[in-house]
C-alpha cells in the first residue's frame, strides 16, 4: 500500500467512524512511529532554535536520561533528520542540527503544536473532570 493510498484509508475510516487498524509495514504507521514520543519531539523543538550541544539538549529536554538522549539522537540521525559533528578538540566537542529533512518535519508539525496550545486548557479541564 503506498502513502497515499494509506492516508486516504485511515481518513476514510476516521470519518466512517470505524476502528483504524494500521500494519506495521504502513506509512502512516512508520510516520507515527518515528514522530509519536515525547522525546523526538522536544528534541525536534529544541534543534528547530538551532545547532545544540548535547549539554544543551541534556538542560533544555528537562526530565530525559543520559541514555534516551543518546538514544533518539543516534535514531534521528540514521533517520536523516539531524546532523552530528565531531570537532577534533580536547576535550570532545559535539554539535547536533537539523537536516533540510528535519527541518521540514518541524514545519509539518508546526499545526499540531499550534492545535495543542491553543486547545491545552480544555485538555487540562478534561483530565480534571475525568
Amino acid at each position: 500500500m503506498d502513502s497515499v493510498t494509506s492516508s486516504r484509508n485511515v481518513a476514510k475510516a476516521a470519518d466512517a467512524g470505524t476502528t483504524v487498524q494500521l500494519e506495521q509495514g504502513c506509512t502512516t504507521r512508520r510516520v507515527f512511529d518515528l514522530v509519536a514520543d515525547k522525546w523526538m519531539l522536544s528534541i525536534l523543538c529544541v534543534l528547530s532554535e538551532g545547532t545544540a550541544r548535547y549539554s544543551a539538549l541534556q538542560r533544555a529536554v528537562v526530565g530525559i536520561t543520559p541514555k534516551v538522549l543518546t538514544q533518539h539522537l543516534r535514531s534521528l540521525e540514521g533517520n536523516g533528520l539531524l546532523t552530528r559533528t565531531v570537532f577534533p578538540v580536547v576535550p570532545p566537542h559535539v554539535e547536533y542540527e537539523l537536516t533540510d529533512l528535519g527541518r521540514s518535519l518541524r514545519q509539518a508539525l508546526q499545526p499540531l503544536l499550534a492545535w495543542g496550545e491553543s486547545h491545552l486548557d480544555e485538555i487540562e479541564q478534561a483530565r480534571s473532570a475525568g
